[in-house]
């Protein structure tokens, strides 16, 4: 069983010895439990102190546990309510199921079904606030600076601490910053902070994708072209560098360019001048340049495919990406983002992810780093159904995988048939936020059979 430590559990019950015996075995489970003996003494409790869940009878002399049970959601219907009923009053327990209640139980009370739904229970009141306050965070601008040079930049992490630190220090400068990292690291983010965050923040900001172009379209767009330089060349046309004069350009995939370009791009990095296809004036240009690969340029120098001399003049000063794998603790903060955003995006409301869904998140090694989480929270809520993303609406790879291994595995192949059983049953359960009905009607079975499985029979 999972530790309970500081989860605060208030148990009702007007039957003064089946109160005693919850609160001892559950103070034994390692809840901080709390005792009331009726509805009233239930409601003053939870206005009074902040309860995590309850677990309260239906049937007590007084107020009832339905009443108890709306007057304690209208104060606070965040708080989790477990109904205790006899099987003789599966009516007023669906009542209190439609009144907010999160879950019911018969008694006699099986004590593993007990420890299932208070374990389900805490985990849904956890998410909903871990969601609410990443929300509230990411709105009030805890996780992203928010100054000019790091809008965007989300994460916690000291991979990104660090990272954040480097580019206030060198932002400022003039001098050439080759980014290096794997795809999806954010690289075009951090040129536009280092940019923003620069003494030519007002002006021009340009950025060219090396890796689209050809060599001889490569070399037109840079430097521009003079009318009638090569067929459909019907105008002159300036060029990327003099469209960033005074300001930034940022080389993206610059691993990328050929042989032949990297000479002509040498001579504009290293005079500041560039000079225009079929021309022959030397245009001065005053431009900071950013660079980014995802290579690792020393080992393309190596290999004869990099000018040695192009890397020295780009490599004045390295920042280094972190993948996304290097810093899982940024992945609920990141995945909360997309969320909300993506959920706005489709007009959905979305409440958040399952215990489930966010353990696969955090331990995929993410190969596509952050633009493949991006991808892949906007896939999810395109195609949930309910409030909360699970498993089933996360790409098969995460499915599919353990803690980020890439191969494939089949989860039941050691298991026995109950284990695959409780196992799946466990999933739907948790899939539909533990409605048992629910989950009974997506299973194919009725909710007894589903009872009875949970109880192992």
């Amino acid at each position: 069983m999972k530790p309970q430590n500081k989860i605060k559990l208030l148990v009702v019950d007007d039957d003064n010895g089946h109160r005693t015996t919850l609160l001892t075995l559950l103070g034994d489970w390692g809840y901080v439990v709390s005792g009331a003996e009726d509805g009233e003494t239930a409601i003053r409790l939870c206005r009074q102190e902040p309860f995590d869940l309850v677990l309260m009878d239906v049937r007590m002399a007084g107020l009832s546990g339905l009443e108890a049970l709306e007057q304690i959601k209208a104060y606070n219907p965040a708080i989790p309510v477990i109904i205790m009923t006899a099987y003789s009053d599966v009516e007023n327990a669906v009542r209190a199921i439609k009144s907010g209640a999160y879950d019911y139980l018969t008694k006699p009370l099986d004590f593993d079904e007990l420890r299932f739904t208070l374990e389900r229970a805490t985990d849904h009141a956890s998410l909903r606030r871990e969601n609410s306050s990443l929300k509230s965070a990411l709105a009030s601008g805890l996780y992203e600076r928010g100054a000019k040079d790091s809008r965007g930049m989300i994460g916690q992490s000291e991979p990104v601490r660090q990272l954040l630190e480097m580019v206030d220090t060198i932002a400022p400068s003039e001098a050439t910053v080759l980014i290096c990292g794997e795809s999806g690291t954010g690289k075009e983010l951090v040129a536009k902070m280092l940019h923003a965050g620069s003494g030519r923040a007002g002006k021009p900001y340009v950025a060219v994708n090396c890796a689209a172009l050809s060599e001889n379209l490569l070399e037109s767009e840079l430097f521009g072209h003079e009318k009638g330089a090569f067929t459909g060349a019907e105008k002159r046309r300036e060029g990327r560098f003099l469209a960033a004069d005074k300001g930034t350009i940022f080389l993206d995939e610059i691993g990328e360019i050929p042989l032949s370009m990297q000479a002509k791009l040498l001579r504009a990095i290293q005079e500041r001048e560039i000079q225009r296809v079929g021309g022959d004036e030397a245009i001065k240009v005053d431009v900071r340049i950013l660079a980014a690969t995802n290579r690792n340029l020393q080992e393309e120098v190596n290999r004869g495919n990099f000018r040695q001399d192009l890397y020295y003049r780009l490599n004045v000063v390295t920042l280094q990406l972190p993948p996304l794998r290097d810093r899982p603790e940024d992945i609920p903060l990141l995945a909360a983002h997309f969320l909300q955003n993506f959920a706005e995006k489709n007009r959905k409301t979305v409440k958040g992810f399952t215990p489930g869904a966010m353990d696969r998140l955090v331990k995929y090694a993410w190969p596509g780093n952050v633009r493949e989480l991006e991808n892949s929270v906007e896939r999810a809520v395109v195609l949930l159904v309910g409030e909360y993303i699970s498993e089933r609406e996360l790409p098969p790879a995460l499915q599919t995988t353990d803690a980020g291994d890439a191969t494939p595995r089949n989860a039941f192949a050691d298991m026995t048939l109950e284990e695959i059983e409780r196992t799946v049953v466990a999933e739907a359960l948790e899939n539909v936020g533990g409605n048992k009905s629910e989950a009974a009607r997506r299973l194919g079975i009725t909710r007894k059979t589903l009872l009875a499985k949970l109880q192992g029979k």
